[in-house]
């Protein structure tokens, strides 16, 4: 057996091991964060060397994401979009609108709560929990108390949403870390994750605590096995837990929640865990989850012999080359640490690719001292590239929270990280580097939903877009990543592909006609109207 784990051990640690040949095109990546205009920094003491994200979302109407992003200890920044299109990314600082400033943020996530034409948002903190009503043009007013939501006292890190069958408001989902009031604290000191349900008059008056619970950083609604139902992934940070392991609760239908447990097929996976992304990488309906940890990333796939009911993850990893265990730059050999995790399509190839925020927890000796965040491109056979030097996002900064958004509405994904004490850093995404300047990718479609007068971003349904004999999905969402989240246009990559046929699962499961567009293009889908209306951003 020596003579193999000395193998294993010489291949894990090369270098060239861990990255695939990319014959495909890297984005090229200039940060932007001084032309932007945005100057922040998430701050502070222990109870911030985790949070630190941001939530992405249109404040005022004109369909250009705008910018909340935590300050720990330091004040939240909120910052309007002030971009035209495929221009340098510009943002304008503008006041939160609410008594005082909001400090002691840990991240951010837009929801409408009550409905309107107003995104509100969910914000996250280190206390009490709060939500901000928009009232438009970037304005905003607490509105605690008009929901009857208390928010707390624990120290929040992450937050999803999603709207339970026939229920006119959203069912709220916080993750909580450490208790640190508790004897013995911070080890073994976990804070209960906490269910929100609404009532009949859409008041969150009585939360339901998630018990037992094991430190919590990131917590995602996720249809895990395409049956319709949303039940709720938990990943949990081992440094602080005891006797804990990554949950996934049964939410039935509205009913009492319930632990999947080893009589489900659930297994017990203990990690540093920190962020959740979910995309379909085979396109079976069933999606498959990054985790973000200190070390290696997992990559969790549903069993393919695992009946429908039983929650069986194989982890596939180092199978697609995706464990981004330590720095792929410089000479430390030690372990990586992860943060905010997402898939998205960088270079518009139709294929997901895979982003994470990297950076040590606080000067951990264990842990690597400059780590680069990753940018693993797909590959067409399935696996990942690490190609985030190439791309130019590898600062010697420590990224937790992050957005990946078309800021400038050109078409390609730019990239906004929060950094602990360090500045904001926000890439823009030029497309293809030649010898001659940039040239765009290949051909995108970004997709806005607009459901009826409930739950109007349609939270929960599953968009399919079909290009020759390819169909990607994806699933609108509130949670997962770390501390950050977004809402607005569905980015799909299309390749060659000039047409795109779209097919809408509503989140009440109705499947909604075809839609046939063209590609390159900004397109709304109205529930409530049969035809595709395309959106032109300013120029």
């Amino acid at each position: 057996m020596k003579p193999i784990f000395a193998l294993v051990s010489l291949i894990i640690a090369s270098p060239t091991f861990a990255q695939s040949e990319f014959l495909g095109d890297v984005p090229h990546f200039v940060e932007q964060s001084e032309i932007a205009g945005i100057n922040h920094q998430y701050r502070g003491p222990f109870e911030y060397f985790v949070g630190g994200g941001a939530a992405s979302f249109d404040c005022n109407n004109d369909r250009m994401n705008d910018l909340f992003i935590a300050g720990g200890e330091m004040p939240a920044k909120l910052f309007r979009n002030t971009s035209k299109a495929g221009q340098d990314i510009t943002f304008s600082e503008q006041p939160i609108s609410v008594t005082g400033e909001i400090s002691k943020v840990t991240g951010a996530y837009p929801i409408n709560f009550d409905n309107d034409e107003h995104m509100d948002l969910m914000v996250l903190r280190v206390g009490q929990n709060q939500i901000l009503r928009g009232l438009g043009n970037c304005t905003f007013a607490k509105a605690n108390d008009h929901f009857l939501f208390y928010g707390g006292d624990a120290w929040t890190t992450g937050f999803s949403a999603i709207w339970e069958r026939d229920a006119t408001n959203p069912t709220l989902a916080f993750a909580n870390y450490i208790d640190r009031d508790a004897p013995g604290s911070p080890w073994g000191t976990c804070e209960d994750n906490v269910l929100a349900r609404p009532n009949a008059d859409g008041n969150y008056d009585q939360n339901q605590p998630l018990s037992p619970s094991f430190c919590s950083l990131s917590i995602m609604f996720t249809d895990w096995n395409n049956r319709g139902n949303f039940d709720l992934r938990v990943t949990n940070d081992r440094q602080y837990h005891r006797g804990g392991y990554e949950q996934l609760w049964n939410l039935n239908s509205g009913g009492r929640p319930e632990q999947f447990d080893a009589r489900d097929g659930w297994q017990k996976l203990i990690i540093w865990g920190m962020g959740i992304a979910q995309t379909d990488l085979n396109a079976d309906g069933r999606p498959e989850y990054a985790l973000s940890s200190m070390g290696d990333t997992m990559l969790q796939t549903l069993d393919e012999d695992a009946e429908d009911d039983r929650p069986i993850y194989r982890d596939m990893a180092y199978e697609r080359a995706a464990t981004a265990h330590r720095p792929y730059q410089g000479d430390d050999l030690k372990p990586s640490t992860g943060w905010h995790t997402e898939f998205a399509d960088f270079n518009n190839d139709t294929r997901p690719d895979l982003y994470i925020a990297k950076g040590n927890v606080e000067r951990m000796p264990d842990f690597a001292e400059i780590d680069p965040d990753n940018l693993l491109m797909g590959l067409p056979n399935g696996k990942f590239s690490e190609q985030g030097g190439a791309a130019g996002i590898a600062l010697p900064r420590r990224g937790r929270g992050a957005i990946v958004e078309d800021f400038n509405a050109d078409g390609m994904l730019d990239l906004l990280v929060v950094n602990r004490e360090e500045p904001v850093s926000l890439f823009r995404n030029l497309g293809r580097k030649t010898d001659w300047g940039y040239t765009p990718f290949g051909n995108f479609l970004a997709v806005e939903l607009r459901n009826n007068d409930v739950n109007r971003n349609a939270v929960g349904a599953k968009i399919s877009v079909k290009t020759g004999n390819l169909t990607q999905t994806h699933t609108v969402q509130i949670g997962g990543g770390h501390a950050s989240g977004r809402l607005g246009f569905i980015h799909f990559g299309l390749g060659v592909a000039e047409r795109a046929q779209v097919r809408i699962k509503w989140p009440d499961g109705d499947w909604s006609q075809p839609y046939r567009v063209f590609a390159n293009n900004f397109v709304v889908l109205d529930r409530d109207d049969p035809d595709a209306k395309y959106w032109y951003p300013a120029r």
